[in-house]
């Protein structure tokens, strides 16, 4: 089972590149980030013609998380518990019935800009809602994987010029212990138990070169239960997508089970 995560920063701005690459790597699951559309506005007849079944939980003009699956989807949710109040749409989660049933959480984390402020708490805060929906689900001891854009810059490792980014809510030491605490419950970070080179990234600014000098950082992550990283064949970012026509800022990262 082919699972990948793909900021497509707007649905609209996407609709030839994604589909492109959908053709080109055939995912069996994609955790989409960043619609930017509501659920009636979302083109599911064009995913539906390839073969995907679409489920969506959007978002006027900004947020929005979709499901793209070749395999049957059940028990579909919307909205990360723990806040009543936050009407951001930011997650969603599918059990995809594949060879094992894996449960796939897709995640659109806050960015957290400008921190300090009421924005960098709603990050911490969110974060610390996703530890106890993760904590919730590890019990049922069964394939978990949690993907999306994490707006989390986990290491130094992880950014072409780390010391530019340590004022940012990206790096911030609060993100990255927040991000640790995850891992720490017994979660595996897919692409860096199999890739501990640098200058692997996911986004690059659209500004001042980033994407020709490879001045990027790794933002997309897929967190994996014990049971799924058993599973753990390949992951991959796709970096070439950004060099297509209308790119995200974002890149596909995905990874295989023996699923």
């Amino acid at each position: 089972m082919k699972i990948a995560t793909f900021n497509i920063n707007g649905i609209k701005a996407r609709i030839e590149a994604l589909p492109a690459w959908l053709q080109a790597a055939e995912p069996d699951v994609v955790c989409l980030q960043e619609i930017k559309s509501v659920d009636e506005g979302f083109p599911r007849e064009l995913f539906e013609s390839m073969g995907y079944r679409v489920e969506t939980h959007g978002q006027k003009s900004f947020n929005g998380v979709a499901i793209l699956s070749k395999l049957p989807l059940e028990d579909v949710t919307r909205g990360l518990p723990g806040d009543d109040t936050d009407e951001h749409a930011r997650w969603i989660e599918a059990t995809v019935i594949g060879q094992k049933a894996v449960r796939v959480c897709g995640l659109y984390l806050p960015n957290g800009n400008p921190a300090p402020g009421p924005k960098y708490d709603y990050k911490l805060a969110w974060m610390a809602r996703m530890q106890a929906r993760v904590e919730s689900l590890l019990p049922l001891e069964e394939p978990l994987v949690f993907c999306g854009d994490y707006n989390v810059i986990p290491q130094a490792i992880d950014a072409a010029r780390p010391e530019l980014w340590t004022e940012d809510a990206l790096y911030l030491p609060q993100s990255r212990a927040a991000f640790r605490r995850l891992l720490n419950l017994g979660l595996t970070e897919a692409f860096r138990t199999r890739n501990q080179s640098p200058g692997q990234y996911s986004f690059w600014d659209y500004q001042a070169g980033a994407w020709e000098r490879n001045n990027g950082i790794r933002i997309d992550h897929l967190l994996l239960s014990p049971q799924a990283a058993d599973l753990l064949q390949d992951t991959q970012i796709d970096k070439q997508v950004r060099a297509g026509e209308k790119p995200s800022d974002h890149v596909p990262v995905w990874i295989e089970l023996a699923a």
